[in-house]
């Protein structure tokens, strides 16, 4: 099938009549909205613009909308030598089932309602990813990630962003961080999960549903630990503390790791009761 391509200079847009099935996209500030749709093709619409165009390209069902000069490989290290201002505001519809790659620099990105696989890299600039079922990949430099009932495989990589994660249904999260901090709220209930967090300084906190299954092993040199579960044990000595034991059955797998940070391990309350005033508040060490 020949490329088809269309430069965009200024506000409009753009319906596609061929069938589309992964969708990559790459801008410098501004927003990128991308949205899963029923529908075999793509809608997108360039609400605004600044500095240099889009160009988008459409070949064998691979959907691109990026600027010419910022390459999806090396983008976590792109500089724009000339300076020039540029900044897009973008939204795009798109099969729920493609494999979506997005990449930022300075904007704020939300993905949501896809199936596929969906991998971000960011510099700067917060994401949010919404009702996602697919593996999730991504990495940021100091960009913060929210994560919204996303039920695929989750893995988090960055400097200083910080991980969110709420009402998180997914069997596996990994995440690393130097300073960002990770709070999840787990609701995998009744499947075992396995969830790995390294931080060197950021603090983590998670919520695990009641009741839980998985064995334990959270670890801090230096910061402080909390613990909601009485069947977890709190040991440790010069400084450094642990939280170890198993809940449930233990088929799940549960490790967080962070030199000075703290740990929190919280509660969900039961899922007939979801007053706040049913969740124990976890002992501080």
């Amino acid at each position: 099938m020949p490329e088809s391509t269309w430069t965009v200079a200024e506000p409009q847009k753009l319906t596609f009549d061929e069938p589309v099935t992964a969708l990559k996209v790459r801008i410098v500030d501004g927003v990128i909205n991308v949205v899963g749709t029923d529908e075999p093709t793509a809608r997108l619409e360039v609400s605004g613009i600044d500095g240099p165009p889009l160009i988008v390209t459409q070949r064998d069902g691979v959907l691109t909308v990026a600027y010419e000069d910022l390459p999806w490989q090396g983008l976590l290290t792109w500089l724009d030598r000339r300076s020039s201002r540029r900044s897009a505001a973008v939204s795009l519809a798109v099969p729920a089932g493609a494999a979506v790659e997005v990449g930022v620099i300075g904007a704020d990105a939300v993905v949501s309602g896809i199936r596929g696989r969906t991998e971000l890299r960011g510099i700067s600039g917060d994401s949010t990813l919404v009702g996602l079922d697919g593996v999730v990949r991504a990495e940021t430099v100091s960009g913060g990630l929210e994560a919204q009932n996303v039920t695929g495989d989750l893995r988090f990589q960055s400097v200083s962003g910080d991980l969110t994660v709420v009402d998180g249904a997914g069997t596996s999260v990994r995440a690393e961080s130097v300073t960002g901090h990770m709070v999840l709220d787990l609701d995998t209930s009744p499947r075992p999960t396995d969830i790995r967090l390294t931080s060197v300084s950021g603090a983590i906190a998670i919520r695990l549903p009641h009741p839980a299954d998985a064995k334990v092993e959270a670890n801090t040199a230096s910061g402080t630990v909390s613990n909601a579960f009485e069947d977890l044990r709190v040991g440790g000595q010069w400084g450094a503390k642990k939280i170890t034991g198993t809940l449930g059955a233990g088929t799940g797998k549960l490790k967080a790791t962070t030199v000075s940070g703290s740990i929190a391990l919280l509660r969900r309350p039961p899922a007939q009761d979801e007053s706040h005033d049913s969740e124990p508040t976890g002992k501080v060490l």
